[in-house]
């Protein structure tokens, strides 16, 4: 039995998979760019959306804020690419007030949440199944079914399918995506990566009209224990804001924030 973790312990770790999901998120498209320098780690998928998935973190919060903006500006601006500052809200204030004084605004302010225990297994709805994702047929409807999902943020469809184009990504032996079907046909997705004893819970979508059925619970439910199945000790997530009480309502709880400071192109 992995010993019980105090919050700071849980926080220092999300963080490092959030950091590790942006790598990857990165580098497994066509195209896609990790930078990694003195304290700061820059991503750039393939897709080159701006809004979340191309990015900065700051690895080391020892960086000075204003440092922090001035090599961003620096690396995006020569790319002609706009970009977000994903901040860590337990220990970036600094940077949050540097943003403000810089004129650059937030979007968004995701709740970080996390749950150390499996999640009892309930029985599906009648016509709903779960699978794991495999091949190019499931990673497109994957894609599919996510890119509707976001629709709803704002997010355009292609940026999914550029995002999952190549199927492989879903057979690491750290990754792990489920499919949950109505009648066969794709409505709702989840996936996993697990990094640094932690089940990053990302990309949970339902499609617009399979929305109601409970099936954005049953996926969250199913990933949580894949990515436990997985080794890690706990899972965390990035709730947005129609999955928050979803999540709560499963057993996570909210122990920081994650607001997004964007920069247009």
């Amino acid at each position: 039995m992995v010993p019980a973790m105090n919050d700071a312990e849980l926080l220092e770790r999300a963080d490092l998979n959030l950091i590790e999901f942006n790598r990857e998120s990165a580098r497994c498209t066509t195209g896609g760019l990790v930078h990694e320098e003195d304290g700061l780690v820059f991503f750039i998928p393939g897709h080159r959306f701006p809004v979340g998935g191309t990015g900065v973190m700051r690895s080391d919060p020892g960086i000075p804020a204003q440092a922090v903006i001035k090599r961003t500006e620096a690396f995006f601006r020569a790319r002609d690419q706009g970009w977000t500052y994903w901040i860590m809200a337990h220990r970036d204030a600094d940077l949050v007030a540097a943003l403000h004084e810089s004129g650059v605004s937030a979007f968004g302010d995701s709740p970080g949440m996390v749950i150390e225990q499996r999640l009892d297994v309930v029985p599906l709805s009648q016509g709903v199944t779960i699978e794991r994702v495999h091949g190019e047929v499931a990673a497109r409807e994957f894609a599919d079914v996510n890119g509707a999902a976001y629709a709803t943020y704002g997010m355009p469809s292609k940026v999914a399918n550029k995002q999952f184009a190549d199927h492989r990504f879903f057979d690491q032996p750290h990754v792990a995506a489920i499919l949950a079907r109505i009648g066969g046909a794709p409505a709702a997705a989840a996936m996993v990566v697990v990094s640094h004893g932690v089940a990053g819970v990302y990309w949970v979508g339902t499609t617009p009209e399979a929305r109601g059925h409970g099936l954005a619970a049953a996926c969250t439910r199913a990933i949580t224990n894949i990515g436990f199945d997985m080794g890690a000790d706990f899972a965390a997530l990035q709730a947005s804001v129609m999955g928050e009480p979803i999540y709560l309502r499963l057993g996570y709880r909210e122990i920081t924030r994650y607001p997004w400071y964007v920069v247009m192109p």
